[in-house]
């Protein structure tokens, strides 16, 4: 079964809270849009091939500023989902779990027993923990810091992570099983498209792999960038000569990582 298929499978609707939040034009914040206020444009903007923000300033009341969660475009899951190479009996973590909706995609293609996801915002975390149950899919749901994973149900075959990152803990690397692949957005530190990486696991316990296509995810809350850095990425990628994405590659060791450049002999500063 493709991802594309599995889209078709599951209702976005049924896992999106019934307030998002959408940008007030020309005012630089957002506002909540309640499903039972406007049901029409609650579900326009569900139903569209569009990310839907689901939270704003980590949860926090008031004018929305910062989109801190958001439940992703479904075109964009289902090319992570292809990229991913997941198929039924594999084990599988996803990091940042969000509304749920990629849960339950994940669950369609490997089986729910097989998923584990986690969440580090408890709000986020139970929100989705009632939809996945509601609609029929008894995944785990863990709410805790993605970033120790989870060694519990590991190794496992598959992790995806839907938050950009500047660096791979190494936990992610140590739950996985040899072969396995590592799935992850990055901030926009070297590249201004904010690639995704595709790693796999070495029986050395290295992991290693290139970027592709453009994530444009929203960082871990634990691994933000201040603006001054993001808006230096394009002179930092002017001054290596605006090499393609796909040029770059990343090594993640016990001792640390490196980003390099065409080849792991390459590393960029």
């Amino acid at each position: 079964m493709s991802a594309r298929d599995v889209l078709g499978l599951v209702p976005r609707e049924s896992f999106v809270p019934d307030t998002i939040w959408v940008p007030v034009e020309g005012s630089g914040w957002m506002r909540p849009l309640h499903r039972e206020d406007e049901p029409d444009g609650w579900t326009e903007q569900v139903r569209a091939d569009r990310s839907v923000v689901i939270q704003v300033d980590d949860g926090a009341v008031g004018k929305g500023v910062w989109p801190t969660s958001s439940s992703s475009a479904p075109h964009v899951m289902a090319d992570m989902l292809d990229a991913l190479d997941l198929h039924a009996g594999m084990r599988v973590l996803e990091i940042g779990t969000g509304s749920g909706y990629n849960a339950a995609l994940l669950a369609e293609l490997a089986g729910a027993e097989n998923v584990t996801t986690v969440e580090v915002d408890p709000s986020l975390a139970g929100h989705a923990r009632r939809a996945l149950d509601r609609a029929g899919y008894p995944v785990t749901v863990v709410t805790g810091d993605g970033m120790l994973g989870h060694p519990d149900h590991a190794p496992y075959d598959r992790i995806i992570v839907t938050a950009a990152v500047r660096e791979v803990p190494y936990a992610w690397v140590e739950q996985a099983r040899p072969g396995g692949v590592i799935l992850v957005p990055w901030v926009a530190t070297f590249h201004p498209d904010e690639p995704l990486a595709r790693l796999e696991v070495g029986p050395d316990g290295t992991a290693e792999g290139r970027f592709g296509g453009p994530g444009w995810f929203m960082p871990l809350r634990s691994q933000r960038l201040k603006q001054r850095t993001i808006r230096a990425t394009d002179e930092r990628w002017a001054a290596s000569g605006r090499p393609e994405a796909r040029r770059y590659g990343v090594t993640v060791t016990p001792g640390g990582q490196r980003v390099w450049l065409d080849s792991p002999g390459n590393p960029i500063g």
